[in-house]
């Protein structure tokens, strides 16, 4: 099975893949099964490594495909974090490399915090990260990842 990826912009690593039925298939370690390895899912595996390799984001801590439902339509958040609290501390919106991170994507993730209400917003398509953080005055762009607190 030789499926080429991009490189990223995120530290290498190691994934456990398969092929079903002519897919290729990759261990998700936060749902403990096998995903279909999309681009945008190489882009997802990346990140929640990175969450807990350099966040320090415990495994624990980490949801995929979060339900969000936005005016009576059920939707997903690609990721949420929650703190040590049990409360949404970060929302992160995956796209495969070949999609622009532009105003949509910006809309979108911050259509999903009105319901979710994390505090971060990360926004990647493996290549480029954008990070903001909410405050009484709006979203801000921070220039990191925020660290699990």
């Amino acid at each position: 099975m030789a499926v080429k990826h991009p490189e990223l912009n995120f530290p290498p690593i190691k994934l456990a893949a398969i092929e079903r039925d002519g897919k290729p298939m990759v261990f998700d370690t936060i749902r403990k099964s096998y995903v279909v390895l999309t681009p945008e899912e190489w882009v997802r595996r990346h990140v929640v490594e990175f969450l807990i390799s350099h966040c320090h984001v415990p495994r624990l801590s980490i949801t995929q495909e979060y339900p969000v439902n936005i005016n009576s339509t059920a939707q997903r958040a690609d990721i949420v974090v929650f703190d040590s609290q049990a409360r949404p501390l970060m929302l992160v919106e995956c796209k495969a490399p070949d999609i622009k991170v532009d105003r949509s994507v910006v809309e979108q993730a911050t259509r999903y915090n009105m319901v979710v209400g994390a505090r971060y917003i990360i926004l990647t398509n493996g290549l480029k990260h954008y990070c903001f953080e909410l405050s009484t005055e709006g979203y801000r762009q921070i220039l990191h990842f925020p660290q699990y607190e």
